[in-house]
């Protein structure tokens, strides 16, 4: 059984060249992407902490209002 991976590498090698160029070079951008949003997370666990903790405290206050995403 092929791994979804497998299946996709697959398929994406079946695309136009000038497809596959542009399909994989969005692959690595979003895998270093991820990378650096990893890095800047354990990079500073106290800060994101800091802001969870007064993300909470507002809304306990009622500081804060329900998402209207038709608002936004």
């Amino acid at each position: 059984m092929k791994t979804p991976l497998k299946q996709a590498f697959d398929e994406a090698a079946k695309l136009p060249a000038e497809e596959q160029e542009a399909l994989g070079r969005w692959i690595m951008e979003e895998l270093a992407a991820e990378r650096r949003w990893e890095d800047l997370f354990h990079r500073s666990p106290t800060q994101l902490s800091r802001l969870a903790q007064e993300a909470r405290d507002e809304d306990r206050a009622g500081e804060t209002k329900p998402l209207d995403p038709d608002r936004l």
